[in-house]
């Protein structure tokens, strides 16, 4: 095995929770997403599964998206309401019994009002039944890969009991709705809402209180605690946030509107507080894009002497800006690699580690072919082998 070392005089982030001291919360579950890369830059008990409450709304917004996405419905298209939906309790977008209300404004219902009366409408018109449409959420958080989620409603009410996101399914699924449906994620970052003369302002104040915030959704329950899945961008760099289980013991129960208004300010405080240091704190860095020429192996029984070699995906990584020296990025191959060597051919590794970090492992490609020597470079070759002792 060829071991060579870059010296690229960067840090690496270490991992989930270890590197970045400087966050700490009150929250129960919290998880900060690079998402470009989808690297995990802090974590707290982000892994385990929680009630998600109305953040679970992501998910049917997903499934309604997919659906607009490839053409099976139209933002004008228009579901009709139940019985059940119009009479499902919590956050509402007040939706009119037997009326049909178009795709687009149950998307604002949902993403500003929070609207639980939206959810069931959506699940309907999609599922048949809300039964049939959790069906569908479950079948897709598998293929999402969201391993700690299972879910039975389209709203994320407590009742039936049941209903578990972790922080870390909740930022993948956000990265996958910022990245794959761009033409709708516009609606998160709208402020307010007005359905049959109800306005309705956006409960996730994050929105307003920092830079480049625009998206995505908040929740809260009694089990859950307060929490909120947001994301900002500022410049090229965006980031993904989830708080759960945030809890205001000292605020007046006599009256709920006014907790929950507080509350949610203070939530806010929070998230918002949280993306303004991280961007203070971290940027990423582009190591290595595709055709970069990373570094030379040596080739036995070729034209050339050493193949190039260069990475198939971006080499990218989120760093802490004061940090420098601590990474190391080596080549690790199988020396000397024998002609001939195809474009594109696996010859070996990019490998990247620094001290409590898991280490990134990417495949390096040959940057170009090198055919195998002729007939008589072949039999020199072999001779010197068996001078030397090679096989």
């Amino acid at each position: 095995m060829r071991l060579l070392s870059l010296g690229l005089g960067l840090s690496l982030l270490l991992a989930a929770g270890s590197a970045f001291g400087a966050i700490s919360t009150t929250a129960e579950h919290g998880l900060l997403m690079d998402a470009e890369t989808g690297q995990v830059l802090w974590a707290k008990d982000a892994f385990a599964p929680m009630p998600p409450a109305s953040m679970s709304k992501l998910m049917t917004l997903e499934l309604l998206f997919q659906r607009l996405k490839d053409g099976r419905i139209k933002p004008t298209d228009t579901f009709p309401v139940s019985e059940r939906a119009w009479s499902t309790q919590g956050s509402k977008m007040f939706v009119e019994l037997h009326g049909n209300i178009p795709v687009e404004a149950l998307i604002r219902g949902i993403i500003v009002d929070s609207g639980n009366d939206a959810c069931v409408v959506v699940a309907e018109g999609i599922g048949g039944t809300v039964e049939g449409f959790v069906d569908l959420m479950n079948q897709r958080a598998k293929q999402l890969g969201l391993a700690q989620s299972h879910f039975v409603n389209p709203d994320g009410l407590p009742e039936p009991p049941g209903q578990l996101m972790s922080a870390l399914d909740l930022a993948k699924l956000a990265r996958h709705l910022i990245r794959d449906y761009p033409q709708y994620y516009r609606y998160f970052s709208e402020p307010e809402f007005t359905w049959h003369n109800i306005h309705q302002s956006n409960r996730d104040t994050v929105l307003a209180k920092i830079p480049g915030a625009d998206g995505l959704k908040t929740g809260h329950t009694d089990a859950a605690g307060y929490g909120i899945t947001t994301s900002a961008k500022q410049g090229d760099h965006r980031l993904i946030l989830v708080l759960n289980g945030l809890r205001y013991p000292d605020l007046d129960k006599s009256s709920s509107a006014r907790q929950d208004w507080v509350a949610g300010q203070r939530r806010g405080d929070e998230a918002a507080r949280i993306l303004g240091l991280a961007f203070r704190e971290f940027r990423r860095y582009e190591l290595f894009k595709p055709g970069d020429v990373v570094g030379q192996a040596e080739v036995w029984g070729g034209e050339q002497a050493s193949v190039p070699l260069t990475v198939q995906q971006p080499a990218a990584l989120t760093l802490q800006v004061d940090s420098r020296g601590a990474m190391k990025v080596t080549v690790a191959y199988d020396a000397p690699v024998k002609a001939p060597i195809a474009q594109g051919q696996r010859i070996g590794t990019l490998r990247v580690t620094a001290p409590d970090f898991p280490g990134l492992d990417l495949p390096l490609v040959a940057a170009k072919p090198v055919a195998q020597t002729g007939f008589f470079g072949r039999i020199w070759l072999g001779a010197e082998a068996l001078m030397s002792g090679k096989k």
